[in-house]
């Protein structure tokens, strides 16, 4: 710590790790683009893994992939123990998604990100064991509001009057799914509004989040490794995220317990990320309501990153050119 004159304390300014990762979404966002709307799903994240492990080899960080695309047996992939960066430098666990919706990339729809999370070593929770968990996530007014336990128009209600907004002018982001039919209809029964999510709730719990959006919640169930990012995410940006591990069989569920998993048991962020040294970093592949996707504009490639970082509680926004022609045939 400094001491001001006046008093005062700030942070000594020190290295963010994040500006140098954002480089290597910034580059599998980029080597995506000619899969865009072409339906080939593999090709597309084949090429955004290739760039990203390239661009996280030239980082000055020790880094395990603690939530990765698969294991080592499914390489090319960024497998779950791999080892990532120079070497040298901060000990990391990192999670990796090279594009965060392939499916919508292939389909040339919106929302697709490439995004990387880190934190220090041993930090995040391993719930590789158990594919889904259910998540609520808001911004700061839910905290000791909000509760995952509760039924979900009780939620609405208590963060719509800690908010000071009318329930009709809420809006829960929730994945379009044929098992959130009835959970949608609770929604709306409570006059709210519904924003449907092809792809990609991590985005949703960002944007439910962050101040000035048009999303206050984001609720139900995904993917256990896109909740472990959204917390790296929700830590940086001070807000609320509670998840429950969600196994759809019994023998997944034997798994998460032989893992050491907690069921029935609401997971905090602290539980999902124990540090309060956590980045977050995303690139548009697709155009979407957290980042602009990539676009050629004649000679440059512009990008569009979000970068996030809790010591420091900073939220920036990156928008980098590239000269096309360093692009091409590499």
């Amino acid at each position: 710590m400094v001491t001001t004159e006046t008093g005062s304390l700030f942070l000594q300014p020190d290295r963010n790790l994040a500006l140098e990762l954002v480089r290597a979404t910034e580059a599998a966002a980029i080597r995506a683009v000619p899969f865009i709307g072409k339906g080939d799903k593999l090709g597309a994240d084949g090429a955004a893994v290739d760039a990203m492990r390239k661009f996280l080899g030239t980082v000055n960080f020790d880094g395990v992939v603690v939530i990765g695309e698969g294991e080592k047996d499914n390489a090319p992939m960024l497998f779950n123990g791999e080892h990532v960066g120079n070497g040298h430098g901060p000990s990391c666990d990192i999670a990796v998604d090279p594009i965060d919706g392939t499916s919508l990339t292939a389909a040339g729809r919106q929302n697709a990100l490439s995004m990387i999370a880190v934190s220090d070593r041993g930090a995040m929770l391993d719930a590789s064991t158990v594919f889904y968990m259910d998540k609520i996530v808001t911004g700061a007014e839910g905290i000791g509001v909000v509760d995952i336990r509760r039924p979900i128009a009780e939620n609405i209600r208590a963060l719509a009057k800690a908010k000071g907004k009318p329930i009709g002018e809420i809006v829960v982001a929730v994945l379009d799914r044929p098992r959130h039919a009835e959970f949608i209809e609770a929604i709306r029964a409570t006059g709210a509004g519904t924003r449907l999510m092809l792809d990609g709730d991590v985005a949703g719990g960002i944007n439910a989040a962050m101040y000035g959006t048009r999303i206050d919640m984001c609720a139900g169930i995904g993917g256990s490794p896109e909740g472990i990012v959204t917390a790296c995410a929700i830590k940086a940006l001070g807000g609320f995220i509670q998840t429950t591990l969600y196994p759809t069989k019994d023998e997944e569920r034997q798994r998460g317990l032989d893992a050491g998993l907690k069921f029935d048991h609401v997971y905090e962020a602290d539980d999902l990320v124990r540090s309060d040294n956590t980045f977050f970093v995303a690139t548009g592949v697709t155009d979407g309501g957290l980042v602009s996707g990539v676009r050629r504009m004649g000679p440059i490639i512009r990008t569009e990153s979000i970068v996030l970082r809790s010591r420091s509680g900073t939220i920036r926004r990156v928008t980098a050119d590239h000269l096309a022609a360093k692009w091409l045939d590499h």
